[in-house]
């Protein structure tokens, strides 16, 4: 049971992984929610300083001229793709796995804004800071997020009636 479930999930994980990096997606997905993430961002920066901008992948302290651009890995497409995996993988109704796929994908791509926008404001405030949170503190709260949000998923399966997909264990 468990076998099957962390098998599935490590073939998901490869097959999603593997799809993300084809050209097709990158371009036609990935650098378009990108982009996205970096307007999004731009405007919620926007609120608190008028001189914050963003063009393409790029957020911009037009006054400092300080700027960041978001990357594959900042972008919140991996650790979505993880808790896909994650919830595929898991034996439940594909109603329940939709749910469990919507309520994650607002979820982490929340707190990724607040994390991109978080880390403009340090890299305009301090380097240094910047680099830690960028490349320890938020990477490691991002993938918290994720499994927060799939054992609190996981929970709420196992409580719902079995008419509704839940109930199952993984396998």
């Amino acid at each position: 049971m468990t076998i099957r479930f962390l098998s599935l999930f490590a073939l998901l994980l490869l097959a999603l992984f593997t799809a993300e990096l084809t050209s097709p997606v990158q371009a036609h997905l990935v650098q378009p929610w990108t982009e996205g993430l970096a307007a999004a961002s731009g405007r919620v920066a926007a609120m608190f300083d008028s001189g914050v901008t963003s063009s393409g992948a790029v957020i911009l302290d037009r006054a400092s001229g300080f700027g960041v651009q978001i990357v594959a890995g900042c972008n919140g497409v991996e650790a979505m793709l993880v808790l896909a995996a994650a919830i595929l993988a898991y034996g439940a109704s594909w109603k329940v796995r939709l749910v469990g796929l919507a309520a994650g994908f607002v979820a982490i791509q929340s707190l990724n804004l607040v994390r991109v926008v978080s880390l403009f404001y340090l890299g305009r405030w301090n380097f240094a800071v910047f680099e830690f949170a960028h490349l320890y503190l938020w990477q490691a709260l991002i993938m918290l997020d994720v499994v927060v949000v799939w054992l609190l998923w996981l929970r709420w399966v196992n409580r719902a009636p079995a008419a509704e997909g839940g109930g199952n264990i993984p396998g």
